[in-house]
């Protein structure tokens, strides 16, 4: 810990992840280890991500008999085309412990801006290959929907993608990220979208 905060020249961490359980380790022994460096002021706020839904649960249990920090948010990998585990195994467990919700893998690794749509395009970025998995008639329909509400929208695949997610009351915020000026502006255009009932309805339905 002293060794991150010494290469990131700050005091603190605002929000420090477990990020993978190797599903051996005593949860208690995790949050103990946290419990010290947030009374140290090392660390504000702790969240989990990639843990499975029954060692989330165990450690907000360990944490109210034991007095220990608890989990404030969780990193789910979710989006338009990966909706399955988080709604089926998570969403209750968002609500029942109040956390704050950020999507990792928010565009599918790029396949929902519409960059992909052919075995041709794989070939258009390094990251080509791990959007393969997606080029069916599911990520097809999916793209479709995309094209169609932002062209009555005015605004990218991308932005609508993002804004579905924003949508949903369970999600704080997606994690994005941007290599060019443009990129980053289809990011920001997402918050100002406001999709209507129909729309969601349409992604939702053809995502499935």
């Amino acid at each position: 810990m002293d060794q991150s905060l010494a290469r990131l020249q700050t005091d603190y961490i605002d929000l420090y992840y477990t990020h993978f359980d190797d599903q051996k380790t005593p949860v208690e022994e995790t949050l103990e280890a946290y419990d010290e460096i947030i009374k140290a002021g090392k660390v504000r706020y702790i969240a989990a991500s990639n843990l499975s839904p029954e060692r989330l649960k165990e450690s907000f249990e360990v944490a109210e008999k034991n007095n220990l920090p608890k989990y404030v948010a969780l990193q789910p990998h979710y989006n338009l085309l990966e909706r399955e585990k988080f709604e089926s195994q998570y969403a209750d467990l968002v609500k029942e412990y109040d956390l704050s919700v950020f999507t990792y893998w928010s565009l599918a690794a790029g396949f929902l801006t519409g960059k992909y749509r052919n075995e041709d395009d794989l070939k258009k970025s390094a990251r080509g290959e791990g959007v393969r998995k997606y080029l069916n008639e599911k990520g097809l329909n999916v793209l479709k929907a995309l094209d169609e509400i932002s062209a009555r929208l005015e605004t990218t695949q991308a932005s609508v993608a993002l804004a579905w997610l924003l949508a949903n009351p369970l999600v704080t915020a997606p994690i994005v990220s941007a290599t060019s000026e443009s990129q980053l502006k289809t990011l920001f255009a997402a918050p100002k979208l406001k999709l209507s009932s129909e729309d969601v309805e349409l992604l939702n339905k053809v995502s499935q």
